[in-house]
Formats: structure tokens, C-alpha cells, sequence
């Protein structure tokens, strides 16, 4: 397995943090078998927008948009979505209020900064799609592109009859699998050029979730969090997978990993 990070701002010269919140995946620190990395770091000094009070909903949308622009068609769909999810969100146990205070930044911005990691994807697999993040938000920006096409899993009827819904008012082209990922047969949703989870398992278990898709040639996308690099000792050192550590545009502490398949990239 090759580990590829960016040691420009190493963790321990940067200044601490505020009190972080949740990040998906725990781990511990890699071991040597991971390898020397590159960890390709944010701007020095910028503050994470996890942790500032959170602003009106029309600041933390125009702050979201900043960080992340889209079209403005991909705007509207989007607005479309988070209109729907304020409405489903207490009956279907979609999302705390607290987190959705912050909706705009904490969840579409981190989910629409994912697609420019796999620039060429447009049939996407998305695991444990919860209240649609980040496989509808995905869905939403790749709406105008021909061909495009991703299938969000999750076991929560109620939840995926809230991404149905959503993914007929914006015209996302989603598809809306009611199942457990584990009760999916891989194969059958390939051709896959991509593969993203947030907030879904710990990463060796994502990894092997996700092999039938990675050794095809998919792009593997998955945001882990402030512990990003600690987790990766818990995977196999033999493992034929290589994988970059990205900085996320929302988090200076936090990162996105990419895996890839070594074999397919040299095939």
C-alpha cells in the first residue's frame, strides 16, 4: 500500500484547534508499515468552519457557496433539497437541529467539494446515504451531465423514500437502493467510476465494502475526518491500493482519502 500526504504544515506546528465537532471514522496513529506521506495541507491560518457559532441560514449558504461555487442551476436543486430536508427532517430522524443549523457548510459544501477528486466520474456508488450526503448532493451536481448516474445505498426505508422524493423534485439522477450495502451485489451496479462514503464504517471494513468497485477501476472518495491518517494503520500493509491524503476545504485539521487500485493503475 502506498500512503501519498503532503508534510508542509505538519499537525504538531499548527496552532490548537477550538473543541472539534463529531468527524466520521476513528482510528490510530499509521505505523511505518503505511509508508511515508504527503499530506497536501489547506491555507495557513485558516479557521474551520465546523467550528465558528453558526451563522443565519442565508450566511452559512453564502459561505458554503463561497467555499465551494456551483452553477446556478446546481444552486437551485440544491436549495430545492434542503428546503425538502427542513421539511421530512423530524419525521424521518434525518438530521439533528444543531447540524442543520449549519446545513449549507457542514453538509452540502463538504459533500460538493468531493466531485473534483474524481473529475472524470459520472456513475457514482454511495454507501450509507443517510439524508442524501454526499451521494445527492453528487446526484444534484451532476444533473446536466449526460450519462451520469449514482446509487445511493441505505437499509432506512423512510429515509430513502426522502431521497426518492428528493431526487424527483431536482431531477438528480439518482438511484435509490432500499438495502443493506452488504445485500448489494457489487457487480451488478458496475460500471462504477466512483465510490464514496461518509460517516459509514471504519475504514478497513469501507475498504473491503468497496474492493469490487476499486479493482474495476473506480475511484475510491472518503472523507474520514480529523483522524484521517491515524486510520490508516488498521488497514492490511500488503494491500495493492494506493492512496492520497487530500485536505478537506472545510476542515484545516480534517482529510479526504482517494484509493485507488494500484494493479488497475498499472494495467
Amino acid at each position: 500500500m502506498r500512503v501519498a500526504a503532503d508534510a508542509r504544515l505538519p499537525m504538531r506546528d499548527r496552532p490548537s484547534p477550538p473543541a472539534p465537532l463529531p468527524q466520521a471514522g476513528e482510528g490510530r496513529r499509521p505505523s511505518p508499515a503505511c509508508g511515508r506521506g504527503r499530506r497536501e495541507a489547506p491555507d495557513e491560518g485558516k479557521p474551520s468552519l465546523f467550528h465558528v457559532k453558526h451563522p443565519s441560514p442565508d450566511a452559512d449558504r453564502a459561505r458554503a457557496l463561497a467555499l465551494v461555487p456551483v452553477s446556478p442551476e446546481a444552486q437551485a436543486r440544491l436549495a430545492i433539497y434542503v428546503d425538502l430536508l427542513a421539511r421530512w427532517r423530524n419525521v424521518t430522524n434525518l438530521i439533528s437541529a444543531a447540524s442543520f443549523a449549519a446545513v449549507w457548510t457542514r453538509h452540502v459544501a463538504d459533500s460538493a467539494q468531493l466531485p473534483p477528486l474524481a473529475p472524470d466520474a459520472r456513475r457514482w456508488v454511495d454507501l450509507g446515504s443517510g439524508a442524501g450526503f454526499p451521494g445527492m448532493v453528487i446526484a444534484i451536481l451532476l444533473a446536466d451531465v449526460a450519462g451520469a448516474r449514482v446509487h445511493c445505498i441505505d437499509s432506512d426505508r423512510r429515509k430513502c423514500a426522502f431521497l426518492r422524493e428528493v431526487a424527483r423534485a431536482t431531477g438528480a439522477p439518482a438511484e435509490v437502493h432500499a438495502e443493506r450495502v452488504e445485500a448489494i451485489a457489487p457487480e451488478s451496479l458496475l460500471p462504477v467510476d466512483a465510490v464514496v462514503a461518509r460517516a459509514f464504517a471504519p475504514l478497513p471494513r469501507l475498504v473491503e465494502l468497496a474492493n469490487v468497485w476499486i479493482m474495476h477501476g473506480a475511484v475510491g472518495v472518503f472523507p474520514r475526518g480529523r483522524s484521517a491518517e491515524t486510520q490508516l494503520e488498521a488497514l492490511p500493509a500488503a494491500a495493492d491500493l494506493t492512496i492520497d491524503i487530500l485536505a478537506s476545504k472545510l476542515d484545516p485539521e480534517a482529510a479526504i482519502l482517494r484509493v485507488r487500485s494500484r494493479l488497475k493503475a498499472c494495467s
